[in-house]
């Protein structure tokens, strides 16, 4: 480069800077020729009242400052050709890529040069303190009015009253300066009562002094709710879907190839937490080669006023950080129906105004597209990752944990719970802490409860959770509905290799998840049964309340089934419908309002069973009372048949344990061919003769056994004969 060039160019901002106040000093040069040419004998204006002298010399002085005199014209002939000078280094310096932060900055906001001279005249008492008393000087040699004042600028800046008189809508409360805050008025304890808009005195915005000092650190107003981000992983390394990245970054690739850098685009991102939302807008901040500042909504102020300013500041901070933005927890907009939407809109007009690329995140899809009508607006839904991907965060997670190191365990894992790599991560960690300190390796079970932990547990408001103690060998059926029902178990396990590896998802498009249907008598077995299942599988058992299900006001079901559904969707849990009949029954004839909507409630029912993807077991004593459109779409049909004796016999020595004191003599025989009981009676009879013989201090004996069925007979309403029972007990013996 060439000597004169390189003495053409700004080396940095500060060079600039100094032209700028060069220039400053020569305007007020201009202005103390003009106050001297409009009064000759300089006298304070302050005092306790005002002269008639003065009133004359106020009278005379726009006229005797609008005289030119040689001096004046030569600060003027000054003025043109310093601003030659620096108009041409500022283009020189912006074609070799210097950064210069005042140009940066009316570039940013779209100032205008007068709007750039204004700020250079705002920010002078902040670079050097002689600005100080120059603007006293300037403002009637008053000392408490050491910052410019809106007529000190316009003196500064005009040469007549109707030039000031167009300058002032650069002044303006709605002007750009002040509307992006950039400049403030300035308190002024001074001011007299009643003053005029033109003695508001004006300072610049300390964050914006920062910025053009090169302090750029964030504005520690948004300290508490926001934090700047720099770029992490590569695009590549997110755990996601391969077409969700490749069209997220089809979104922004105007923005990679800076073309239209300007245009402002949303991008709504909702999904799970921990699905790698945020980690996804880090890739996209790493492509562009810019930071990303995160606001977290919930953090924001809670009055109105106070949170539209700190979203104004957030943006502006974008702006300034040359940062994309982030807005976490937006699903906090929609659980303020009231106020959420309006929010929102004044959101979308802040961005409109400063923003350029935009992330708004939360769980939930948000309705408020329409908020958005002058922006570019795109959703994604960010779903929990296919489950190769979630195979390959548990290889690395487990790697590191040195576990299950050949691969299996990653696979069991992704291939039965539906985690984000958020989840995960978390599981992996907990599972670790869970065995610490127990002297053992880490196990798969470990593993498989931290799992269970990560699932969103928000089920309870609707269910209840139902501790899986039982295993196969504690559950008393024939043999053919056993096998039946490890079968069902199997789909679960395989639902991936058949639905994802072999291709059947495709000819299935809806309708995967599994519906069990359990039928028989009550104390059969099915609840037990579910129990059983769920600790084979490993997953959690919720107990759907129906009485919190089941509502009188129309439309109030549907929600509470939908709730129910999505949130089953995130908990990877198995839903149990006890007395189903009650929800599942039959449609009926339409003959009012109330049939109709009943039958309406029965039809979603259908609709969100063939949708949900997970496992559902409906208990019923009737089947009979189910709707047949609803029986045909269940998978598979359990019927739990009334013991026989055998079974009966089985189940009478399966409920006592062995750390229990029984006698030797009991006839579990002799009992399941006398009393013909389903599995829960004989459940609660050995409950009870436990009690009876710790209450006696004996061992249990088919006395206590005798007593414990008399009480589960009245309780049931069964005849009891004495006689008959003890004669039976004495042919026995």
């Amino acid at each position: 480069m060439k000597k004169e060039a390189v003495r053409l160019l700004y080396g940095t901002s500060f060079d600039h800077l100094s032209a700028e106040l060069q220039r400053l000093d020569l305007l007020i040069r201009l202005q103390v020729c003009r106050l001297h040419a409009g009064r000759p004998e300089q006298q304070p204006a302050g005092g306790m009242y005002i002269s008639h002298g003065q009133i004359a010399r106020l009278l005379q002085e726009e006229q005797a400052m609008g005289q030119e005199t040689p001096e004046t014209m030569a600060i003027r002939r000054q003025l043109e050709l310093l601003a030659q000078e620096i108009s041409a280094r500022i283009a020189a310096s912006r074609q070799e890529k210097i950064f210069l932060a005042l140009p940066c900055l009316g570039q940013m906001f779209g100032l205008s040069a007068l709007e750039l001279q204004a700020l250079v005249i705002c920010l002078a008492p902040e670079l050097d303190r002689r600005y100080d008393s120059l603007y006293a000087y300037l403002q009637d040699d008053d000392i408490t009015r050491g910052k410019p004042s809106v007529d000190l600028l316009l003196q500064l800046l005009a040469d007549s009253r109707a030039e000031r008189w167009q300058l002032r809508q650069l002044l303006a409360g709605n002007a750009r300066l002040l509307r992006s805050g950039i400049l403030q008025h300035a308190a002024d304890p001074h001011s007299p009562c009643g003053s005029s808009d033109l003695a508001m005195q004006l300072k610049v915005d300390r964050r914006i002094v920062d910025f053009v000092l090169n302090h750029n650190a964030l504005d520690n107003r948004l300290s508490r709710c926001a934090r700047l981000l720099s770029p992490a992983v590569t695009l590549d390394e997110v755990a996601a879907a391969p077409d969700l990245k490749t069209r997220l970054l089809n979104l922004v690739s105007r923005h990679l190839r800076r073309e239209m850098i300007n245009e402002k685009t949303v991008i709504a991102l909702h999904g799970p937490a921990g699905a790698g939302k945020t980690t996804l807008a880090r890739a996209i901040c790493r492509e562009l080669q810019c930071p990303m500042l995160l606001v977290d909504l919930e953090l924001l102020p809670a009055h109105d006023d106070e949170w539209e300013s700190t979203m104004r500041l957030a943006l502006r901070e974008g702006l300034l950080s040359r940062a994309i933005l982030f807005f976490d927890n937006l699903d906090l907009l929609s659980e303020r129906p009231d106020k959420g939407r309006a929010l929102l809109k004044k959101t979308a007009r802040a961005i409109a105004e400063y923003g350029w690329l935009v992330f708004l995140a939360g769980e939930k899809a948000w309705p408020g597209e329409d908020c958005f009508a002058e922006l570019r607006f795109v959703s994604l839904a960010v779903p929990p990752p296919p489950v190769p991907i979630q195979e390959k965060v548990w290889q690395e997670m487990l790697a590191a944990e040195n576990a299950g190191t050949d691969g299996k365990w990653s696979a069991k894992l992704a291939r039965r719970f539906s985690l984000t790599p958020g989840q995960i991560v978390g599981a992996a960690r907990l599972a670790r802490t869970m065995q610490t300190g127990q002297n053992r390796e880490l196990s798969l079970a470990d593993l498989y409860a931290a799992c269970r932990s990560q699932s969103h547990h928000q089920l309870a408001e609707l269910s209840v959770k139902i501790e899986a103690q039982y295993n196969w060998t504690d559950l008393v059926l024939p043999e053919e509905k056993t096998a039946l029902l490890k079968e069902i178990c199997a789909q679960v396990r395989q639902q991936y290799r058949v639905f994802g590896q072999w291709g059947f998802g495709q000819k299935v498009p809806y309708g995967r998840g599994l519906s069990v249907l359990f039928s028989g008598p009550p104390g059969t077995g099915k609840t037990m049964t579910a129990q059983v299942m769920a600790a084979d599988l490993q997953l959690d058992l919720f107990k759907i309340d129906l009485s919190g299900v089941v509502s009188k006001y129309i439309g109030e079901t549907e929600k509470n089934l939908s709730r129910i559904f999505a949130e089953a969707t995130r908990s990877n849990a198995i839903l149990f419908f006890d007395e189903a009949d009650a929800l599942f029954g039959k449609r009926t004839e339409v003959k009012d309002a109330h049939d109709r909507y009943a039958n309406i409630e029965t039809s979603y029912l259908l609709q969100k069973m063939e949708e949900y993807e997970g496992m559902v077991i409906l208990a019923t004593n009737l089947r009979a009372n189910l709707d047949e459109a609803f029986t045909r779409r269940i998978r598979f049909i359990v019927e739990f048949p009334f013991p026989d004796a055998a079974l009966r016999a089985r189940i009478w020595r399966s409920h006592f344990p062995a750390e229990a004191p029984v006698r030797e003599d009991i006839d579990y025989d002799f009992l399941a061919r006398r009393f013909q009981v389903a599995g829960g009676s004989i459940r609660n009879i050995v409950l009870n003769t436990a009690f009876l013989a710790a209450e006696s201090n004996e061992e249990i004996s088919m006395v206590h056994i005798l007593r414990g069925v008399r009480r589960e007979f009245e309780k049931i309403g069964k005849l009891w004969h004495e006689e008959t029972v003890n004669r039976s007990a004495a042919t026995r013996n």
